[in-house]
């Protein structure tokens, strides 16, 4: 066998709970979950410029599989802001899971 370095033989230092194993494991292949996968990748899904004025406060999931999304901007002055944004967040969020996942976006302030 090789010396190479693999993803799977590192160890962490200390125990891993199962949730943090797996979202490691949905990191490496790429894999959307659930919504818990797109709370821990605000960042990363809406980019610098949402996710500095915006954090995820709540998501639910519809009978139909769609999600109600609410935002909490930082300041209640980017309300206004991130409702002109709203469509953007959406395709967004629909772009990183791959289908039409938002049913509705609210803001709270």
């Amino acid at each position: 066998m090789s010396n190479q370095s693999n993803k799977f033989d590192e160890r962490a230092k200390r125990p891993q709970t199962i949730g943090g194993a797996l979202g490691g494991l949905i990191k490496i292949f790429g894999v959307r979950a659930s919504d818990s996968d797109l709370v821990a990748r605000w960042a990363e899904i809406m980019g610098a410029d949402i996710a500095l004025i915006a954090s995820l406060a709540a998501i639910r999931k519809n009978r139909d599989g769609t999600f109600n999304v609410v935002i909490r901007p930082t300041n209640p002055a980017y309300t206004l802001q991130l409702s002109y944004q709203k469509n953007e967040i959406i395709s967004r969020i629909n772009k990183y899971f791959g289908y039409d996942a938002v049913g509705k976006i609210s803001f709270r302030k």
